[in-house]
């Protein structure tokens, strides 16, 4: 790989990691227990682990997702949370390790393909978020399958299945926002803001809240 190409794949998989590329479900409605203990320890690496050690967290994790979600096949909830821990850790990959950051991504990608699938509106579409978010931060092409209409397409899609959810009026938020429409952006963020509380999610909820508010924050600097 040459200098200027894995410059490249630097620059655009600092942007992919900084933003969390699994968007967790909206629910726990219908999840198999096994898969809730999964869903929860992300929720702690995620929001209540430093920082330095979230990615050995991550690794853990992702061998427990994967094997369950192998065990698991027909189970749409289990798959969506192996490609939700999978594109966590490609978010803390560092260095030249980006590059196997790309194969997690691909991993997850096909994962939540295989759910949506069998459902798609398992877990009210997070499969379909999930698939969104990673479209709007992975590289484009050649370096991976990046593609700005596909993350519109599937967000909407989500937020037909869920339209009052946290987590899919923020991700869709954030894509408006680098897609310079702030004003619109504003709506989903404060749509985000009002949405009910997810049971046994407490900790996932607090954590979004303070990404809403934040994102919130900068929108309205956009608008003024």
């Amino acid at each position: 790989m040459t200098t200027p190409t894995r410059n490249r794949l630097a620059a655009l998989l600092l942007v992919f990691g900084a933003a969390w590329l699994g968007a967790a479900p909206a629910q726990a409605e219908d999840i198999d227990p096994a898969v809730a203990e999964i869903q929860h320890r992300w929720e702690v690496i995620q929001y209540q682990t430093a920082k330095e050690e979230r990615r050995a967290g991550f690794e853990t994790l992702a061998e427990k997702a994967s094997a369950l979600a192998a065990a698991k096949a027909d189970r749409p909830d289990a798959l969506i949370w192996e490609g939700i821990v999978l594109s966590s850790l490609a978010g803390e990959k560092q260095g030249l390790d980006k590059l196997s950051a790309l194969g997690l991504i691909k991993r997850a990608r096909d994962r939540y393909e295989t759910a949506i699938r069998i459902d798609a509106g398992a877990l009210n579409g997070s499969a379909l978020n999930s698939l969104a978010v990673l479209y709007a931060k992975a590289p484009g092409w050649p370096l991976s399958f990046g593609d700005k209409t596909k993350a519109e397409e599937n967000f909407l899609a989500a937020l037909q299945r869920n339209p009052n959810g946290i987590d899919p009026n923020y991700f869709y938020a954030e894509f408006l926002m680098e897609q310079g429409k702030a004003a619109l952006a504003m709506e989903h963020l404060e749509r985000a803001l009002k949405a009910p509380p997810r049971p046994g999610r407490q900790i996932a909820d607090e954590g979004r809240r303070k990404e809403v508010m934040a994102l919130l924050e900068k929108a309205k600097a956009k608008v003024k």
